[in-house]
């Protein structure tokens, strides 16, 4: 993925209070040290421009959040939009941190438990074969998740493209750690899972064209 580069997004990054800088000082205690309370502690991976994560942090305050992205070019928007929205006086969610860092890396940042749930949103389907073990869903970022994950923390995943979910479906079944708790292949057209559901901007636009939105929660199996 080709992306623009922005020379003010790692200053801008750097000055602020809500980027997370050196994160695995804080492994093993972010409720504690950066959130200072002993609440859930919620990601997003690959949180593009923060709406999702945003609302998310606003309805829910008793939810930590931290989004994680790899770019500073692109975590800079949801850290300007905060920036701007704190300036006008709009309510600003006090929940709400980021790291930018590679996910391959998470384990390193967040001890074994820490984490409740992982969101996954519209992810790179890293098309060709060769690259398969990049995608978010593979077996090894699976083994990744179950590293952090508390025991009753979960997985939820949604795209757009109907190939990387089939795989991610495929890669579940295939591991023996992971189960497959709810899933469809259209979830705006779904009561259950569509309840409560929070539009990424990706999914505003392909939900306008008419393009049926995949949705999967997974879970550890019972050991």
């Amino acid at each position: 993925m080709r992306l623009r580069n922005i020379p003010r997004a790692e200053s801008v990054l750097a000055a602020s209070p809500r980027v997370l800088k050196d994160p695995e000082q804080f492994r093993g205690a972010f409720r504690q040290t950066v959130f200072q309370n002993t609440d859930p502690l919620h990601i997003e991976i690959g949180m593009g421009k923060g709406q999702f994560l945003l609302t998310l942090a606003l309805q829910n305050p008793s939810v930590n959040y931290i989004g994680i992205e790899r770019y500073s070019s692109v975590l800079l928007r949801p850290v300007e939009k905060l920036a701007s929205m704190q300036a006008a006086g709009e309510a600003v969610p006090s929940n709400l941190r980021f790291i930018c860092m590679d996910a391959a890396d998470i384990s390193r940042v967040f001890a074994p438990g820490e984490v409740d749930r992982i969101y996954l949103n519209f992810s790179d389907p890293w098309p060709k074969a060769r690259h398969a073990r990049r995608r978010l869903t593979s077996l090894e970022y699976l083994a990744r998740y179950d590293e952090i994950l508390s025991p009753s923390g979960q997985v939820e995943f949604k795209t757009d493209n109907r190939a990387l979910f089939d795989f991610s479906l495929e890669q579940i079944e295939a591991s023996p750690v992971w189960t497959l708790a709810a899933r469809t292949f259209d979830l705006h057209h779904d009561p259950a899972l569509n309840q409560g559901n929070i539009m990424t901007e990706y999914e505003e636009k392909f939900s306008s064209m008419d393009h049926p939105i995949c949705k999967l929660i997974a879970r550890r199996s019972a050991k």
